[in-house]
């Protein structure tokens, strides 16, 4: 087992054991490029897959100036989606199965047909089946939530579960929709879609780029998570979660010990 195999197990076992790890580049992996940080982290998703999950998509991060300034870093990045990530709307997930767990309101779009490479703004939107309001469950599995851009993306970008609300024709206009985000009916983050890149179809631009890169593109039915409008805020047990996104409706979900 090589140095990249041995990082992909490490980050894979602490994502399902949901145990703590140290950062990877204050462990052995001081010299790791970030090119090697997105193979660590393909690996591990392949050791999910081969238990039975399968790909459902992509989510992009660090795509608002509010996560930028919270995390620390100043690239984007991004992740994959496997269907063991999917939360219920309306459903609940448990503390204990995430070590510190954070969420952010964003908005999701479905894919009615692949996407490759470098494509326009309106190549990218005409391959957009529908649209949604969603947040992203997030939970970097390194101790004290502290990380570098190598050690974020081979932890899948801090990617951990997304629940999606109803879906919408992508016709509406989705650039400077507002947004809030409660506990328990107490508004907790505020913001509009216009944070992500400053319209969120930039997003699925660069996803398309960065697929094509990994030679991993963008597939019909595939969800593609825009990234946070926000910074992430802590879950905690017994909240009920909700984002409301102006047209778009409603998205909820509630946390157990």
């Amino acid at each position: 087992m090589n140095k990249i195999q041995r990082f992909a197990a490490i980050v894979d076992d602490a994502a399902r054991q949901a145990q703590a790890i140290s950062q990877i580049t204050q462990s052995g992996g001081a010299k790791l490029s970030v090119e090697d940080a997105y193979e660590i982290q393909r690996q591990s998703i392949e050791r999910r897959v081969k238990r039975g999950a399968h790909r459902v998509g992509m989510k992009m991060g660090f795509t608002s100036r509010a996560k930028i300034i919270q995390m620390g870093v100043s690239d984007m990045l991004w992740g994959r989606l496997t269907v063991d990530m999917v939360v219920e709307d309306g459903g609940s997930i448990s503390l204990a199965n995430f070590v510190h767990p954070r969420v952010e309101p964003e908005i999701v779009f479905l894919l009615k047909k692949d996407l490759v490479g470098t494509v326009t703004p309106l190549q990218a939107l005409d391959a957009v089946e529908a649209i949604a309001p969603a947040m992203e469950i997030i939970d970097s599995r390194y101790e004290n939530f502290k990380f570098t851009l190598v050690d974020v993306v081979a932890d899948n970008s801090s990617s951990s579960g997304f629940v999606t609300g109803p879906w919408h024709r992508p016709d509406i206009d989705f650039s400077n929709l507002g947004l809030v985000l409660s506990f328990n009916g107490q508004p907790r983050l505020i913001g509009s879609t216009a944070a992500i890149l400053g319209h969120p179809i930039r997003s699925l631009v660069s996803a398309a780029r960065f697929a094509q890169e990994a030679g991993e593109p963008l597939k019909a039915g595939w969800m593609v998570m825009a990234g946070g409008a926000t910074a992430a805020e802590p879950l905690v047990a017994g909240a009920h979660v909700e984002m409301e996104m102006q047209t778009l409706g409603r998205v909820a979900f509630s946390v157990t010990a």
